[in-house]
């Protein structure tokens, strides 16, 4: 298979290799003048020794000579420092195991004309990637890559699916371009052993330099020019990830253009779409079983489950199924999204979903498809399923024997609990990422409204809720431009380029349309409630209507205090996590006691609350009492006491959850009521 290598592709291997041969030359720069400064350091240590011998000359001399050679350490230490990938997370297969799979990939490596895979490993993962024993020597000659294929990505794709994304993975192994990744792999580890993995280099300095008050001057010397050091590195690194990383987005288009020639560019568009909702849906059930630990239940097979939930989620956002899989289309994945801004993101490895569509579908190239699910390549996959959930959770620590959940108990608690969390689906997503905006119930005097209950919540009052999410999203990326939270030059504001140094300009804009929309979007919440206060008034008390939107704006009121209680705790005790010196540990410690007497108050109306009473786990009750109990204490004898700390922030967490769990609760109930009224 030839296919034609882009300009741009070929511009950014040159610049990739530029970047690579640039921080050789400046390493080899650095070294030469580290070698020529310790030659002199140890030439002017001997002088200095002849010239005045004695006990403070002989130290000053020969911490001089140390000087040079603390510099040298510092540039060689990479060589001694052993890099273990682990892989125990991966399971080999081999093909006598597996000989239609092995067939499978045998037929697409003859296609795309590239070596079959040195070893194949399965992951638990929603992805499938190459890799390759990254080490000094797969630089200078030619290696076999591996093949890593995650379950959670097969369990949720057709066969001819399954063939795209591997031809595109294979056509990895076909670029020689791969090779520039190795040795950027390889200089990422020598920049970040010299900028961060310095714990054992810190000590031996130390150590010398705590010999004596001469050697310490001359420690304090090296360590200001490591530092220089440091600081060109740190611009290497930028340089040569950046060049990398654009040749990295041009290797995914043309990996792309070589999945499109071996299975039609619809497969490949089509599981690119449907990726998030199926890693999401794998994560879900991962948080689902976390939550299950302190139960010691684990899942029997995690693939069955994801599967029901990518259908669930499917079937509840009205998603069109294609070969008994979701199709997710591109309106679905931005439908949501309003954003004006735009920007390149250059430390991106791989382009948008977005682009990589355009740029198969300009292919158009059309295959015979296979249909049938990729799962069924397995001899028995249910087994191997089995096998690597059985792996996944090995991982977690549980305090007794384990229980596998039956997957029919599965299904009814997840449905069951995401319905309990959800809010109601006639309201059309309009109060899925926004609140009723607050409005003063007691002046609502005249309740006539001429919308239906489908106006009110239309596709076009839903985006105008979107639209105002969004713009608040670009207000504070501009923000963080003007800030330099970003070093970005450029970016597209509504189709138009402009200069990091403008950003501050476009926020009064924003701000003015910001405030169009939310007058909009209160209008509409004031006829809602005139809606169903009419609607109560056949069906219901309006009394209860009005009760439930008072209480709710009196807790949206309180939410932002309370809730900035966590967040002022957070930053009173980020010091705990840092080396401080005793006595400030003490002060701090000391200052954080009003904050405690706070949250212990707010604990004990959070435990009051009959709405929360169901809704308090025994774990979380216990984590209470351990807090309340008695005053704490947590750091004693020149030293922190970890289990009392555990228990205060256990309880601040807990605080958290049940601070946005409460919210969360007179929100539906107020949004529930309001649908019962229409029935």
């Amino acid at each position: 298979m030839e296919i034609q290598i882009s300009s741009d592709f070929k511009k950014m291997t040159g610049k990739a290799i530029f970047a690579i041969i640039l921080f050789i030359l400046t390493y080899f720069f650095i070294l030469a003048l580290a070698v020529g400064m310790t030659v002199l350091c140890v030439i002017g240590g001997i002088a200095l020794i002849k010239a005045q011998p004695g006990a403070a000359t002989a130290m000053i001399g020969i911490g001089l000579a140390s000087l040079g050679f603390l510099i040298l350490i510092f540039l060689f230490k990479f060589l001694f420092k052993q890099h273990k990938v682990d892989r125990s997370h991966l399971t080999e297969i081999y093909e006598h195991d597996e000989p239609k799979l092995f067939s499978f990939i045998r037929d697409i490596v003859e296609e795309v004309k590239t070596d079959f895979p040195k070893r194949i490993y399965l992951s638990s993962d929603v992805n499938a990637s190459v890799f390759y024993d990254s080490n000094f020597w797969s630089m200078i000659f030619p290696i076999r890559k591996n093949l890593q294929i995650g379950l959670g990505l097969v369990n949720t794709i057709t066969e001819q699916e399954f063939k795209a994304i591997l031809a595109h993975e294979f056509g990895h192994f076909s670029q020689r371009s791969m090779k520039v990744g190795s040795f950027v792999y390889n200089v990422n580890h020598i920049i970040y052993n010299m900028l961060y993995d310095n714990e054992s280099f810190d000590k031996m300095i130390t150590k010398w330099g705590d010999i004596n008050w001469y050697f310490s001057i001359f420690v304090a010397i090296a360590l200001k020019i490591i530092q220089g050091i440091q600081w060109i590195l740190r611009r290497m690194y930028d340089f040569i990830n950046i060049s990398y990383m654009a040749l990295s987005r041009e290797m995914e288009f043309h990996a792309d253009e070589i999945a499109a020639h071996v299975a039609g560019y619809m497969p490949l568009k089509e599981s690119l779409l449907r990726m998030d909702l199926a890693d999401y849906s794998y994560n879900v059930v991962l948080g689902y079983y976390e939550s299950k630990i302190p139960e010691n239940i684990k899942s029997k097979n995690i693939f069955k489950e994801q599967g029901y939930v990518l259908n669930f989620l499917a079937k509840h956002n009205k998603l069109s199924f294609k070969n008994n899989l979701p199709l997710v289309t591109e309106f679905d994945l931005s439908k949501y999204n309003k954003s004006k801004l735009t920007i390149k993101n250059q430390w991106a490895s791989h382009p948008s979903t977005e682009e990589r569509i355009r740029a198969l579908e300009m292919t158009n190239i059309k295959k015979e498809n296979v249909e049938i699910p990729a799962i069924l390549m397995f001899n028995n996959a249910e087994r191997i399923q089995e096998i690597i959930t059985e792996k996944l959770f090995s991982a977690v620590t549980y305090s007794a024997n384990t229980i596998s959940l039956d997957f029919e108990k599965f299904k009814n608690e997840y449905s069951h609990e995401f319905r309990k969390n959800s809010f109601p689906i006639e309201y059309n997503s309009y109060y899925d990422n926004k609140n009723p905006i607050e409005f003063d119930v007691e002046s609502i005097i005249d309740y006539q409204v001429s919308e239906s209950f489908d106006e009110l919540f239309s596709k076009e009052k839903v985006d105008m809720v979107y639209e105002y999410i969004s713009s608040q999203n670009d207000k504070n990326m501009l923000n963080d431009i003007t800030n330099k939270v970003f070093n970005i030059k450029t970016f597209d504001y509504e189709g138009i380029k402009y200069r990091s140094s403008e950003a501050q300009n476009l926020i009064p804009e924003i701000e003015s349309s910001q405030n169009k929309i939310i007058d909009n979007i209160k209008v509409n919440d004031i006829k809602i409630y005139k809606y169903f206060y009419n609607k109560s008034l056949k069906n219901s008390d309006p009394a209860i209507l009005k009760e439930k939107y008072i209480n709710f704006f009196k807790l949206d009121s309180e939410y932002n205090n309370k809730a900035d209680l966590y967040n002022r705790i957070s930053k009173a005790t980020d010091f705990i996590n840092i080396v401080t010196p005793f006595a400030v540990i003490k002060e701090n410690l000391n200052a954080l006691l009003p904050l405690e007497q706070e949250l212990k108050t707010e604990i004990k109306n959070l435990l009051y609350n009959e709405l929360l009473k169901n809704e308090i786990s025994e774990q979380s009750n216990e984590n209470f009492e351990k807090y309340l109990s008695k005053e704490l204490e947590y750091f004693y004898s020149e030293s922190y006491s970890n289990d009392n700390l555990q228990i205060f922030f256990n309880a601040l967490h807990d605080y958290n959850y049940l601070l946005s769990r409460q919210y969360f609760l007179v929100k539906l109930d107020l949004l529930n009521h309001q649908i019962a009224l229409c029935k």
